[in-house]
C-alpha cells in the first residue's frame, strides 16, 4: 500500500522537533493520514471500563474546573486511559457533534501508534504535557482542529494513568491553555491522592484505586489523610513551602528545583532537570548532591513529599500558587486573578526553567487581562508588581477610560515618567 504523506504547515514553516520527531514515529508506524480512528471499545466494554478506572473518582473535579462552562465555547474537554482510548468526551455539544466525524469520541483509540501527531497521543508517548495545532496533525481530518494535553499519573507509584485533553478553535492551544490543564491535573492527582488515603484508613479494597505499593511507600504511607503540601514562589526570591500547619523558607536553588518538579508532575530525566537548573544538560555531577540535600530538607517538614529518582518526581501532587492563578484566568476570573498575582515567579532566579515559567506566566496574566479583562482588571493590573510599568497596558487603560475619570490623571503622569526615563538612557 502506498501511503499519502500528511503535508507540512502552511507557507512552509518548519516543523517544531517535537512535531517532527512524532511524524516520524507516524512514518514508522506507515499510517495513513486519510484513515479515521478505529473504536477500541465497544458500548459494553466501555462502561465497564470507566467504571472500574482510577479517572473515574476524580471526574467531579475535571468538570468542575474545565466542562462545566464550556458549553457555547466551542471546545470539548476529553479523558483517555493510558493506552490512548478516549474514555469520556464533553463540553460544548456543537463542537461533540463536529468532532464525530473525525471519531473523536468515547471509545475511539487515539494513541500516537494508531492515528499519528495529536495532543492526547503524543502526550502519552512522549509522557508530558503537549500542543498540537492545526496541520501539525498527522491526520489530515484532523487539520481544522488545536489540541492541548497533560498526562495523569497515580500519585502513589507515578504509574501513567491516561490524560486530560482541550480540543477547539485555536483557543485550544493558546498560551494559557496548557498552565491550565496542568493546574487541573495537579487537582485531579491531588484529589486522587487524597481518596487513596481515605480508602486505606477506612479499610477499602477497591482494586483500580488502591495498587499495590512498594516497601519504601508502604514505609511512608501516613496514617491519616496527608496534609496537603503547597509551595508559594510568586514574587519570592526564596520560596515557601507549606505542608498543614508547618512552614518552611526553601534556599533559591531547593526554591527553582522544587518548583519545576511541583509544575511538571511527570518529572524529569536527570540530564533534563540539569539543564532547566542549571542550562547544562551535563551538570548532572552537580546536580545530584543538590537532590541529597534538597530529600533531607523536605523529609525534615513531610517524609511523603521526598522527591524520588528516575525520572526525578515528586511522590505526591504539590499545589502551586502559580496553577492557582492560570486556574483563575481559565475561569474568566480575571480581577481575582490579579489579585492573585504576587510577582514574577523566583524573580532572582536564572535558572533557564524557571525564566521560562516567569515568561509564560507574566504572558498570560497580561494577554488575558488585555484581551478580556474588565476595565477594574486592566486598572488593577496596571497598578500590580507584574504589570505597573507596562506602557501597552497603560495605554490601553488610557484609552478604556472615559474622558473625565479621575484616573486619568494619573496614568498620564505614569506614562509621562516611563518616556523620561527612556529619553534618560537614549542621551
Amino acid at each position: 500500500m502506498t501511503l499519502v504523506t500528511s503535508p507540512g504547515p502552511a507557507g512552509g514553516a518548519p516543523l517544531r522537533r517535537v512535531v517532527r520527531e512524532s511524524w516520524g514515529r507516524a512514518a514508522g508506524h506507515r499510517l495513513d493520514p486519510d484513515e479515521l480512528p478505529r473504536l477500541e471499545l465497544p458500548e459494553d466494554d466501555l462502561e465497564a471500563w470507566r467504571r472500574g478506572h482510577p479517572l473515574a473518582l476524580v471526574l467531579p473535579v475535571l468538570r468542575r474546573l474545565l466542562v462545566d462552562d464550556a458549553e457555547g465555547s466551542g471546545l470539548l474537554v476529553a479523558v483517555g486511559d493510558e493506552h490512548g482510548r478516549l474514555l469520556w468526551v464533553e463540553g460544548d455539544s456543537s463542537a461533540r457533534r463536529q468532532a464525530e466525524s473525525m471519531l473523536f469520541v468515547a471509545g475511539a483509540g487515539w494513541s500516537e501508534a494508531r492515528v499519528g501527531t495529536s495532543a492526547p497521543g503524543t502526550a502519552l508517548e512522549l509522557d508530558r504535557g503537549v500542543q498540537i495545532r492545526g496541520e501539525e496533525h498527522w491526520n489530515h481530518r484532523v487539520q481544522a482542529w488545536c489540541c492541548t494535553a497533560v498526562p495523569v499519573h497515580d500519585p502513589v507509584d507515578g504509574r501513567l494513568l491516561g490524560v486530560v485533553d482541550i480540543t477547539g478553535d485555536a483557543r485550544a492551544a493558546g498560551s494559557q491553555t496548557l498552565p491550565l490543564v496542568r493546574a487541573t491535573v495537579a487537582a485531579m492527582e491531588a484529589h486522587l491522592a487524597l481518596s487513596r488515603a481515605a480508602a486505606v484508613a477506612s479499610g477499602s479494597t477497591r482494586a483500580s484505586s488502591a495498587p499495590r505499593r512498594t516497601a519504601r511507600e508502604l514505609a511512608l504511607a501516613p496514617e491519616s489523610t496527608p496534609a496537603p503540601a503547597r509551595l508559594a514562589a510568586l514574587g519570592r526570591d526564596e520560596a515557601v513551602l507549606s505542608v498543614g500547619a508547618r512552614r518552611l523558607v526553601l534556599s533559591a536553588r531547593h526554591s527553582e528545583i522544587l518548583l519545576l518538579l511541583a509544575h511538571r508532575p511527570e518529572g524529569y530525566r536527570a540530564a533534563d532537570l540539569a539543564d532547566a537548573v542549571y542550562g547544562d544538560v551535563d551538570a548532572v555531577t552537580t546536580l545530584r548532591p543538590e537532590m541529597v540535600r534538597l530529600r533531607h530538607v523536605v523529609e525534615s517538614v513531610d517524609p511523603t513529599l521526598v522527591p524520588l529518582s528516575r525520572p526525578y518526581r515528586l511522590p505526591r501532587p504539590m499545589g502551586l500558587d502559580l496553577h492557582d492563578l492560570a486556574a483563575l484566568l481559565g475561569r474568566g476570573s480575571h480581577r481575582a486573578a490579579v489579585r492573585a498575582d504576587r510577582g514574577p515567579v523566583l524573580p532572582s532566579s536564572t535558572a533557564p526553567g524557571v525564566v521560562e515559567l516567569r515568561a509564560e506566566a507574566r504572558a498570560g496574566l497580561r494577554d488575558a487581562v488585555l484581551a478580556a479583562g474588565s476595565t477594574d482588571a486592566l486598572a488593577a493590573f496596571a497598578e500590580a508588581p507584574t504589570g505597573h510599568d507596562d506602557e501597552t497596558v497603560l495605554l490601553e487603560l488610557l484609552r478604556r477610560l472615559a474622558p473625565h475619570s479621575p484616573r486619568r490623571a494619573g496614568v498620564v503622569a505614569r506614562l509621562e515618567a516611563l518616556s523620561g526615563r527612556r529619553d534618560a538612557i537614549a542621551t
